[in-house]
């Protein structure tokens, strides 16, 4: 058994996405989204779950854990106090000038109480803070399996900041992580992205890709010079105009958006009102500016940095559109973005800094791992697993499915370990053939119960990905909207968005043998190496991680099947 030294546990808690990792001996154990087994999207409670999980994987008890690293320092929320009085002296800041100071102190305190209440759970260990942004940067240059790389982190606010430029380097025996340029909130790009989500109709933290799906429905010249004005680029990234995007206080009772903002564009959309040509315009013209503001970003990470490589982390990365515009941008030879660029994969972040600090080297089990959450080896089922369900055992699975998918079968996929991260990586998918007519309505509205114009993102064998995905890279963990090719357009135009590309995955049998077995035999049926992967769920609910949570997706949506590992379950 490890000792406490030894042990290095990571936490996202008390926030959305709470999460947790285990490192033993310098190796990663495990990861997991507590949503994954708690059945509760974005959940933010304590990780209570995933760690029991962690420590029954380590043969381990709360006593030996060493270190509790958590994902946030509360000190650093102090940095935003002193800049209050600057604020109180701008007709645009003033009125919210105290509030805002008084909030990121609250913040402060909560983030110590928090600390403590960790330490109390683990009475042998040692909580140790970590700078958010140092925890999103470390984790995506560890995910890239980089020798050395410019790290770009965006989201929304890690204590003050919310942009960081990062230079990593990983040579022989050691690993080095320096932030060398960084912009402080209320320079936060997530923050106006969140903001125009939540005013179009949709929950912010949550609905963004929505948001980006519905902008290949508008025009962005109607709000392109509003934009130009809200988020100004600067020599050194980018400021905001508090006229239009108001000035963040923690606090849910102060809004986002100014109403100058609303005069200039429209009134808040009701969750349940129709979409009308002035929000596809509204979201055009704000995912336009994002991309210049992540591209002029990635411009500075190169010139700082001068590396040839990027990682991205940070909510912005899951802005698959803008990490597409920076590959075909050629300012870097490669680009990679970690399966949970989001706050849960601060968890494995956080152990990687502690980890970093006393050893000097990355931990092991993080270079191209996604698939890192609990498995049900040896899972068996009932003839009737639920009520009008029926279970069969399969010899061929992979082949069994190819077929079903080949005659327009809808089904679920549950095998092996949990994906990390908000991605379906075919552990926890939803297959469907792009060949069929109509697939993606059907998926859409009797499925998934989303928005019709939403896309779904294709998975192809990696060797065949250049005949449909003018990529130019591999794509593994779903983060890249790709230009197709005529091919594609041609053969499989139910996995081409509305802006012409596709959020497409590659993948090769070492890392996932039972989903390319399924696409070879698939190939072989209809000669397309391409499936529709969507994750595993239902809108509102996370993706799946139990058998429990597969089976309530079988009986509340209208999936056709699911093959959970060997067992092929269909309902009346």
């Amino acid at each position: 058994m490890a000792t406490n030294r030894s042990t290095v546990l990571g936490l996202c808690s008390y926030t959305h996405d709470s999460a947790a990792a285990l490192l033993v001996d310098g190796q990663l154990v495990g990861f997991v989204e507590e949503e994954r087994l708690s059945a509760i999207k974005h959940d933010k409670s304590y990780p209570a779950k995933a760690v029991d999980w962690l420590l029954d994987e380590a043969g381990l008890t709360r006593a030996d854990i060493g270190t509790v690293a958590y994902n946030f320092t509360p000190q650093h929320y102090l940095r935003a106090l002193p800049a209050a009085l600057a604020h109180a002296a701008r007709p645009a800041t003033a009125a919210r000038a105290l509030p805002r100071a008084r909030s990121f102190a609250e913040v402060a305190g909560n983030t110590r109480r928090r600390l403590a209440r960790l330490a109390d759970a683990f009475p042998n260990a040692a909580v140790q803070p970590v700078l958010h942004h140092r925890a999103h940067g470390l984790y995506a240059f560890a995910a890239s399996g980089y020798d050395e790389a410019a790290v770009l982190v965006v989201d929304s606010l890690g204590e003050t900041q919310a942009t960081t430029i990062g230079h990593a380097r990983q040579p022989s025996g050691g690993c080095s992580y320096r932030i060398v340029h960084a912009l402080d909130d209320p320079a936060s790009l997530g923050y106006v992205y969140g903001a125009v989500t939540e005013h179009l109709g949709w929950r912010r933290g949550d609905e963004e890709g929505t948001v980006m799906a519905l902008a290949a429905l508008g025009d962005p010249k109607r709000f392109r010079s509003l934009f130009a004005k809200a988020v100004r680029l600067t020599t050194n990234g980018f400021v905001l105009d508090h006229r239009l995007i108001a000035l963040r206080v923690m606090d849910r009772r102060y809004p986002r958006l100014t109403a100058a903002f609303t005069a200039l564009t429209c009134p808040p959309r009701r969750p349940h009102e129709d979409i009308a040509q002035v929000h596809a315009d509204l979201a055009a013209a704000l995912q336009e500016r994002t991309e210049q503001v992540v591209l002029h970003l990635a411009r500075i990470a190169r010139e700082r940095t001068g590396a040839r490589l990027l990682c991205v982390g940070g909510g912005v990365a899951m802005n698959c559109v803008s990490i597409g515009k920076i590959i075909a941008s050629g300012l870097f030879d490669e680009v990679a973005v970690p399966p949970a660029p989001g706050d849960s994969g601060t968890a494995i972040g956080a152990a990687a800094a502690v980890h970093l600090d006393r050893h000097g080297d990355l931990p092991a089990g993080l270079a191209r791992a996604c698939y890192l959450g609990p498995s049900y080896p040896g899972l068996t089922l009932p003839p009737e697993p639920r009520p009008g369900m029926t279970a069969q055992r399969l010899l061929d699975p992979a082949g069994f499915v190819a077929r079903q998918l080949a005659q327009g079968t809808i089904a679920g996929l549950f095998q092996g370990s949990v994906e990390a991260g908000p991605r379906a990586l075919g552990h926890r998918s939803i297959l469907a053939s792009p060949l069929k007519a109509g697939v993606v309505e059907r998926l859409n509205s009797t499925v998934k119960f989303r928005e019709p114009f939403r896309p779904f993102a294709p998975v192809v064998l990696a060797d065949n990905a250049v005949d449909y995905f003018a990529l130019g890279q591999e794509a593994p963990f779903m983060s890249i909207a790709s230009p197709v090719t005529d091919l594609a357009r041609k053969r499989i135009p139910a996995v081409v968005h509305a802006n012409g590309t596709a959020r497409v995955q590659t993948l090769t049998a070492r890392d996932n043998p039972v989903l390319a077995d399924i696409l070879a035999a698939f190939a072989e049926l209809t000669g397309v190496p391409v499936l529709i992967n969507t994750s595993l769920n239902v809108k509102g609910k996370p993706i799946c991680g139990t058998p429990e949570m597969a089976l309530d997706c079988l009986a509340e949506s209208g999936l056709d099947a699911l093959l959970i590992e060997d067992w092929w379950v269909t309902k009346a």
